[in-house]
């Protein structure tokens, strides 16, 4: 039997700003690590290698795409609803071959394997689970891969996208619309203080300007700052204060910013490309055969939402409807509720298209909501496209969590959500930390509600 740690777990949570005191809390703690198995360590030790290669790839898609030597509808896809400044500087070519350092995926653990609904680059969670690791690590538990391997890698990560010598300098800038992160967003900038870092979290109308560079005012002192790691969607870009700035500093080479301004790579869309069969020449060419096996087993069927009429000897690839082929979305409308067996997802550059909103199940909702649903993704799809993505039901686990103040330990029977951090130093996808997310068995959607449990990862050790 293990010690009761909810009170230690609690106390450490409020220190590190992820808990309020006298605050109901957000979600459930666990009392103990989310336990995979060896089989399970080894997919995902391996899976950010995978995922690196699929980033560049789809970078070069893109660029490609633009110079017209591979389909012009995959820029045309991926543009949609961005403004022309945006997409001026985003394809400069001192850009050119930048890529986003943190890579996040979603992954399902079903009964048939693992499915990856989500590709993040500017994921929330990285403080969460930092924390939570260092925090378990502390009363003896076992954490995978380690208990600070994150703020480590991440660390490895910005030293490398900033291009200088020692000393580092680095202000993580979190929005207005990313409020919900700040306090796990400044946990990490202390982190990184203590990793040979002068590191601040701030908003963005905290930075300072002048024709030497970016700077932020700290304890009176004007602190110079060489990279800038962007916590806020490009979607946002309007709304924040000074984002010209860090636009024009990034131009002149006076600081660098990690993830780039690429909003191709911000879209869900690009998991449809994936299985697109017109794609499948230049994914051969540019992919290791084992990585096109992998992307083409967890990523799920996925399709854009596009409304404009096929050619009458055209189908939609890949989508089949009571076993026969469909060129338009009519009887996705009229589908049962056993047949809705889909997601619709908005893709990107929209307030809806991160954490849980924006998304929609069709097995879960009622047959006018759907259609509802169904019609608005279509409506938008010139300005804000949206996806149709195949809907894996996660397997039941089962997992402990402290029930009430006084430490009671129950069971909960759910389906989790494993979210491993990977971060791109010297070429290599270095996995960081992973999350896992546990809901009641009766959620269709796995995210981080008041009823979750989250916790770390750590490996099953008798196998």
């Amino acid at each position: 039997m293990l010690p009761n740690h909810h009170q230690t777990f609690r106390q450490h949570l409020i220190k590190d700003g992820l808990f309020v005191d006298g605050k109901e809390d957000q979600w459930r703690i666990g009392s103990r690590p989310f336990v995979l198995s060896r089989q399970q360590a080894k997919f995902l030790e391996e899976l950010g290698q995978h995922l690196l290669a699929f980033y560049t790839s789809l970078n070069r898609l893109y660029i490609e795409s633009l110079k017209g030597t591979q389909p012009q509808w995959v820029h045309g896809y991926l543009d949609r609803g961005k403004p022309d400044d945006l997409l001026d500087f985003a394809r400069m070519n001192r850009f050119k071959n930048q890529l986003p350092g943190v890579i996040r995926p979603d992954l399902i653990p079903t009964e048939s394997g693992m499915a990856l609904t989500e590709l993040d680059s500017v994921p929330g969670g990285m403080g969460l689970t930092g924390s939570l690791s260092h925090m378990y690590s502390q009363q003896g538990l076992s954490v995978w891969p380690s208990a600070d391997g994150l703020i480590k890698s991440f660390s490895r990560m910005l030293k490398e996208a900033t291009k200088k010598e020692q000393p580092y300098s680095m202000a993580i800038v979190v929005s207005d619309e990313a409020d919900a992160y700040r306090a796990e967003m400044q946990w990490v900038a202390t982190q990184l203080s203590q990793d040979g870092w002068d590191a601040y979290c701030i908003h963005p109308r905290d930075i300072r300007f002048s024709e030497n560079g970016l700077s932020v005012e700290q304890n009176g002192k004007n602190c110079p700052i060489s990279l800038i790691y962007r916590f806020f969607e490009l979607f946002d870009l309007k709304n924040i204060p000074k984002g010209e700035l860090i636009l024009y500093s990034a131009k002149k080479g006076q600081v660098a910013v990690t993830p780039p301004y690429k909003p191709w790579m911000e879209e869900k869309l690009a998991l449809a490309l994936i299985h697109h069969p017109i794609l499948a020449p230049f994914w051969e060419k540019v992919l290791s055969s084992e990585t096109i096996s992998c992307l083409h087993t967890i990523v799920p069927l996925t399709w854009v939402l596009d409304p404009r009429p096929l050619p009458p000897t055209a189908v939609i690839p890949g989508l089949r409807h009571r076993g026969h082929a469909v060129s338009n979305w009519d009887w996705l409308g009229e589908a049962t509720q056993k047949e809705r067996q889909y997601v619709i997802k908005v893709s990107g550059f929209s307030e809806l298209a991160w954490g849980s909103r924006g998304v929609a199940i069709g097995h879960d909702m009622s047959q006018e909501d759907w259609q509802n649903t169904l019609s608005q993704a279509l409506d938008s799809f010139h300005t804000a496209p949206s996806i149709l993505q195949a809907f894996h039901k996660g397997k039941q686990v089962m997992v402990e969590y402290y029930k009430d103040p006084a430490g009671s330990e129950v069971s909960m029977e759910g389906r989790v959500r494993l979210s491993p951090y990977y971060f791109v130093v010297d070429g290599q996808a270095e996995l960081g930390g992973v999350l896992a997310t546990t809901c009641p068995k009766d959620k269709k959607i796995i995210h981080g509600m008041r009823d979750a449990v989250m916790t770390p990862c750590g490996v099953k050790s008798d196998e």
